[in-house]
C-alpha cells in the first residue's frame, strides 16, 4: 500500500474548491478589503474542497476505473491551468466588479488587486484548513485500522465534537478575557462628570470606575447647554445622561433598578422628552444619535441606558444572544411603571431607541407595531438586525409593490423607512403619532445577513426589489452569498452615509420625524445637521 505524502490533494477536492474561488471574487453589498478577500476565498476554497473530496470519494467507491499516470499528469496540468485562468480572467473581472461596487457606495476605485495581500491572506487561511482537514482525514484512517469501520466512524466523530467544543470554550474565553480587559477602567483621558445631571455625577450612587469604557464616555461626553446653545442660537439646558455599567450592579434588574433611581435623582421625569435607548453589544451608544436629539431638544431631554454586556455585538449575539433582549425588557419595563405613576399631563414623552444589536433588543420589548405605538411616544429602529421579529413581521406585510429596502406599511399610516433625507416625506398620506421610524439602508450587510441566505436568494436581490446602490452584478449563490455578506458586515461602517451600516446623514431627520425639536430655525438644523454628519465614524462596538 502507497501512502500519500502530506502535500497530496485530492482531485474532486481541488476542482470544487476553485469553482468555489472564482465564485467568491464576484460582488457583493459593500466593497471588500484584500486581506478579508482573501480570506472569504480560502474558505470558499476549503468548503468547496470538502464538498469534492467527497464526492471523489464516492465516485472511486462506486467505480472501478482508475486513471493512469499519464491521465493524472494531464488532469493536474490542467488543474494549473485553470488556476492560473482564474487568477487572470477573474482576477481581472473582479476589480471591475469591486469598482462597480466601490462607485456605487462613494469609494475611491481600486486599478488593481492588492495581490500580495490577497494572495498571502488566500494561502494562509487555505493551507490551515487543508491541515485541519487532513489531520482529521488522518485520525480516521488510523482508528479504521486500529478498531474497525462502525467504532471508527463513531470516534470520529466523538473526537472531532470534543475537538470543536474545546476550541469553541477556548476562542469564547480569549474573547471574553480580551474585551473584559478592555471594559475594565474608563480611559484615562475622560474625566469624571462634575455636573448632577450625569450618572457618576454629584451625588449620584454609579460609580465611575463601574461604568466600562463606554459607559464612561458616554456619561463624560455630549454637547454641554452653552455648546447646544452656541449652535442652534436657543437657550439651552443640561441634558441628562443616565448610565449603569455592569460593574456597578450584578444583575439586569438591578442595574434597571439603579437606572430609574437615577432617572428620579437627575429630574429626567421633569424634562420634556425621555429616551430608553439599548445599547450595542459591548454597550456603546452611537454619538451621532445620541448628540443629535440633544441637539435638537435644546438639552431638555434625558436618556437612559445600561450595559449588559462588554464584547462587540456579534459576539454578544453568537454566545448569548438573550442578553440584549432581558436588559432591553428589564429597562424599558422598570422606566415605564415610574412613568405610569405619573399624572399623564406631567409625564415626558416617551421614546425608544436602539442601533444594530441595540434596535434588536429595543424592539423585542413589545408585541407588535401597536404595543410600540401603545406604550411610547414615538421609536427610533437604527439599521435593524435580520433577526428581529418585529422587523420581520413589518417586513413581511409590506404594501404590494414596495420594495424590501424601503417598504411601505398601510401607506405609512403609523410606521415609515427611510434611508436618504426626505424619505418619510415622499408618502402622501398622514403619518399619525406616535411614530415608528426606521433608517435602513439597501447595502447594510447588518440587516441583511440571515442563515437563510446560505440555502435561498433573498428577496432583496429580485430586480424589482434591489436599491439603487446595490450592483446589478450582484447574484446569490448558495453558500457564497452568505460568506460575502458575512464580510460585508465587518465592513458596514466604512461607506459613506448613505450606505451600509451608517446612517449620520439621516440621523437628525430621522429623530426630528419621530420626536419634533425645540423649535429650531432652518439655519439652526442646518448648522446640527453638519455638525451630527462631521462627526468621525468610529464603530467600537
Amino acid at each position: 500500500m502507497t501512502t500519500r505524502r502530506w502535500w497530496h490533494l485530492d482531485p474532486g477536492g481541488v476542482l470544487v474548491g476553485l469553482a468555489l474561488v472564482a465564485l467568491s471574487l464576484t460582488p457583493s453589498l459593500l466593497p471588500r478589503p484584500a486581506i478579508l478577500q482573501g480570506a472569504l476565498t480560502a474558505v470558499a476554497f476549503g468548503l468547496g474542497y470538502a464538498i469534492g473530496a467527497l464526492l471523489w470519494w464516492v465516485i472511486r467507491s462506486a467505480v472501478q476505473w482508475r486513471p493512469t499516470p499519464r491521465t493524472r499528469r494531464v488532469f493536474w496540468w490542467g488543474m494549473l491551468a485553470l488556476a492560473i485562468a482564474i487568477i487572470v480572467v477573474v482576477g481581472t473581472a473582479a476589480v471591475g466588479w469591486q469598482n462597480e461596487v466601490r462607485a456605487l457606495v462613494g469609494v475611491e476605485p481600486i486599478d488593481a488587486v492588492a495581490a500580495g495581500t490577497f494572495l498571502a491572506s488566500a494561502v494562509v487561511v487555505s493551507g490551515l484548513l487543508l491541515v485541519i482537514g487532513r489531520g482529521v482525514r488522518r485520525l480516521a484512517a488510523h482508528l479504521l485500522r486500529l478498531v474497525g469501520p462502525a467504532i471508527a466512524g463513531l470516534g470520529v466523530v466523538s473526537v472531532v465534537t470534543a475537538a470543536i467544543v474545546l476550541v469553541g470554550l477556548a476562542v469564547m474565553v480569549t474573547i471574553d478575557s480580551v474585551y473584559a480587559a478592555r471594559n475594565g477602567q474608563p480611559d484615562a483621558a475622560l474625566r469624571e462628570p462634575d455636573s448632577a445631571t450625569r450618572s457618576a455625577g454629584e451625588l449620584s450612587a454609579v460609580e465611575w470606575q463601574g461604568l466600562g469604557r463606554h459607559g464612561a464616555a458616554f456619561v463624560a461626553g455630549g454637547p454641554r447647554a452653552e455648546e447646544i446653545t452656541a449652535l442652534t442660537g436657543i437657550d439651552a439646558i443640561e441634558p441628562i445622561r443616565v448610565y449603569v455599567g455592569i460593574g456597578n450592579a450584578d444583575s439586569v434588574s438591578e442595574r434597571a433598578a439603579l437606572a430609574v433611581a437615577e432617572l428620579r435623582r437627575t429630574g429626567a421625569f421633569d424634562r420634556e422628552l425621555l429616551v430608553v435607548a439599548t445599547t450595542t453589544g459591548s454597550g456603546w451608544l452611537e454619538e451621532q444619535a445620541v448628540d443629535a436629539v440633544e441637539y435638537l431638544h435644546a438639552g431638555d431631554m434625558a436618556i437612559v441606558a445600561l450595559q449588559y454586556a462588554y464584547t462587540p455585538s456579534w459576539v454578544s449575539f453568537l454566545f448569548d444572544p438573550d442578553a440584549p433582549v432581558a436588559a432591553a425588557q428589564a429597562t424599558f419595563d422598570a422606566v415605564y411603571a415610574e412613568w405610569l405613576s405619573m399624572p399623564s399631563t406631567d409625564r415626558p414623552r416617551l421614546v425608544t431607541y436602539g442601533l444594530s444589536l441595540g434596535a434588536h433588543g429595543a424592539q423585542s420589548v413589545f408585541e407588535s407595531l401597536d404595543d410600540v405605538r401603545a406604550r411610547t411616544d414615538g421609536a427610533l429602529f437604527v439599521g435593524s438586525p435580520a433577526s428581529s421579529s418585529l422587523w420581520q413581521t413589518l417586513q413581511a406585510t409590506r404594501d404590494e409593490g414596495s420594495p424590501a429596502w424601503q417598504p411601505v406599511l398601510d401607506e405609512g399610516e403609523r410606521v415609515r423607512w427611510m434611508s436618504q433625507p426626505g424619505d418619510t416625506d415622499r408618502l402622501p398620506g398622514p403619518w399619525t403619532e406616535p411614530r415608528v421610524l426606521y433608517l435602513q439602508h439597501a447595502t447594510d450587510p447588518i440587516t441583511w445577513l440571515s442563515t437563510d441566505l446560505l440555502w435561498s436568494s433573498p428577496e432583496w436581490l429580485e430586480p424589482e426589489q434591489r436599491g439603487p446602490d446595490v450592483s446589478p452584478s450582484m447574484r446569490w449563490i448558495p453558500v457564497v452569498t452568505g460568506l460575502q455578506v458575512t464580510i460585508d458586515m465587518l465592513m458596514g461602517t466604512t461607506p459613506p452615509a448613505r450606505h451600509g451600516h451608517n446612517f449620520g446623514d439621516v440621523m437628525v431627520d430621522g429623530w426630528r420625524a419621530v420626536t419634533g425639536d425645540a423649535g429650531l430655525s432652518p439655519e439652526a438644523l442646518d448648522a446640527v445637521r453638519a455638525e451630527i454628519e462631521g462627526y468621525a465614524i468610529t464603530d467600537d462596538d
